[in-house]
């Protein structure tokens, strides 16, 4: 194909009706032909020369020319593109390095075999463009819902048209075993919109919590108002799902507002979520009590928090337990979910044994260590105390709201406590020293004797052993062995050492050492935290 005056106009019409289809900038197709065709005329000139083409944007003409680079002598490489001082001077006046010489070099006539590769390289270029635009589009609509029409579904996949853009909605994304046939309405969430070299870039869930969040809030003028907020969202998808709505406005009732006259609005959403059965919890501030709503239908007799271990143990009547578990562990699983902790139900009767053997373990060890009869040891457990740091090291005063407690008798309790523990002590670091622990990890603070006495059993004997330990090795974690998860147990995890509490051991020992400079650990937990509030406010 020759590039003559008669089809140049219509490479400048051919690009405005690609642009048209493709709804993206007719410039880029003009750019893509401006490409394709140098490099037709590489092909026919040479690959190694520089040839450009430049297609007029108003009368289509195109210009190829090719360019040459005035270069050093020694770095002269390419003698086609460029050229030293010395030989540009036939074509420059005053040639310095860098400087370009542009000739215009007669236009090519295009074969088969340079017009398919023309073709493929605009093909390219417009997907490209396509592609960014596209993306572009769609960025800023990640989190919202959307409506396709399905294209064609490819090995489980459903390829979703959005007009003008294809997303895909994957395979664990769809609700249970929904199908789709070519041409059928459907309804996502957008849950990501990425840059992808290739394949598809706007990626559709129905399956996240926040697609039943939309939802309400399309269904619910007062969430979409702000009047009522959506706190938490837990799915089991196609089967159960729990919502937590609190009101801003106390004359509105968040769960009247969001079941509609007669359930029409919850019923709009289990309608789209194909039977998905919603249960409707009001939030409360108070986790005990957000946590019994959470359990409904089940009813809870009794809740105990452990803020620490970020556990929660839910106490059910006999009768309720089934119900509270659900089917599969379902409906705990779901509170569990919605308020974010742990949750170990138990029956009222196994709550029962438990306290009887946990008093009856608490009233031996004051029997055993501080030589006490049963009823007096029975007493400090029934006012609370559950190991001999506490007899030892409370206040008096709490030790003389026992009955029958003086102010002696208080201080022979805590004296006979303080010995037994400094017994203990003397014994842990004695048998410690025996194994060859060294002066650099006893005087390192943090460390109990018996903490000690565990690291050299383990072969950790002195500041420097201990350094070098990870995390885990300390406070215990999990490791896949062949596909499956095995446990790890720490050195010190016998005594509740949390990970992120070795963690710092483990650095002090560093900094201590002069291995880590302490300016440059400030400078991280800085960089870290900084990090942190930006995920925050994203």
């Amino acid at each position: 194909m020759a590039i003559t005056s008669a089809n140049q106009l219509e490479l400048l019409q051919t690009a405005e009706a690609v642009a048209r289809e493709k709804m993206i900038d007719p410039g880029l197709v003009v750019e893509a032909m401006e490409e394709s065709l140098a490099r037709a005329a590489k092909s026919r000139y040479g690959a190694e020369m520089d040839i450009r083409v430049s297609i007029d944007r108003k009368t289509g003409k195109a210009t190829f020319t090719r360019v040459r680079t005035v270069v050093e002598d020694d770095l002269l490489e390419n003698y086609q593109a460029e050229f030293t001082i010395e030989q540009a001077k036939q074509y420059m006046a005053n040639p310095e390095v860098g400087d370009v010489f542009v000739e215009e070099v007669p236009p090519v006539e295009m074969g088969r075999i340079a017009a398919q590769s023309a073709k493929q390289v605009i093909l390219q270029k417009v997907r490209e463009a396509e592609r960014d635009r596209q993306y572009e589009e769609f960025k800023d609509r990640a989190g919202t819902i959307i409506n396709g029409a399905v294209k064609r579904e490819e090995f489980g996949n459903v390829i979703v048209d959005l007009g003008g853009a294809e997303a895909v909605l994957r395979r664990n994304d769809k609700i249970g075993r929904e199908s789709y046939r070519s041409g059928d309405r459907l309804r996502a969430y957008i849950k990501e919109v990425r840059r992808e070299p290739r394949g598809h870039q706007i990626f559709l869930s129905r399956t996240a919590p926040e697609f039943m969040a939309e939802l309400f809030k399309m269904e619910v003028p007062e969430i979409y108002d702000g009047i009522i907020d959506i706190k938490a969202v837990a799915r089991d998808p196609g089967s159960r799902a729990k919502i937590a709505v609190i009101s801003h406005d106390g004359s509105i009732d968040p769960v009247g507002a969001c079941v509609g006259m007669r359930g029409s609005r919850v019923q709009a959403v289990v309608n789209e979520l194909q039977g998905e059965k919603i249960d409707i919890i009001p939030w409360n501030e108070d986790q005990p009590t957000f946590l019994v709503n959470a359990l409904q239908p089940a009813e809870v007799s009794k809740v105990v928090l452990d803020d620490e271990a970020g556990k929660i143990e839910v106490v059910v009547p006999d009768e309720q337990l089934s119900l509270a578990i659900g089917r599969r562990g379902q409906n705990v699983r779901l509170a569990s979910q919605l308020t974010a902790l742990d949750i170990d139900i138990m029956t009222e009767a196994e709550e029962s044994e438990r306290r009887q053997k946990e008093f009856e373990e608490r009233t031996k060890l004051f029997m055993d260590t501080l030589d006490l009869d049963e009823f007096f040891a029975q007493l400090l457990v029934s006012e609370g105390f559950t190991n001999l740091e506490e007899v030892a090291y409370v206040e008096v005063d709490e030790l003389l709201v026992i009955d029958g407690v003086d102010d002696g008798t208080a201080n022979e309790l805590q004296a006979r406590a303080r010995d037994y523990i400094d017994a203990q002590n003397k014994a842990a670091l004695d048998n410690a020293r025996e194994l060859g622990v060294q002066d650099s990890l006893v005087a390192f603070e943090g460390l109990t004797p018996q903490m000690i006495e565990a690291l050299a059993k383990d072969g950790v004997l002195n500041l420097e052993d201990f350094a070098t330990c990870a995390d885990w090795e300390l406070a215990g974690g999990w490791t896949s062995v062949n596909g499956e998860r095995v446990k790890d147990d720490g050195i010190l995890e016998p005594f509740d050492v949390s990970l992120e509490e070795a963690q710092d051991m483990v650095m002090t020992a560093r900094v201590v050492l002069g291995w880590v400079d302490p300016a440059e650990l400030e400078a991280d937990a800085e960089e870290g935290e900084e990090d942190t509030s930006e995920e925050a406010e994203a």
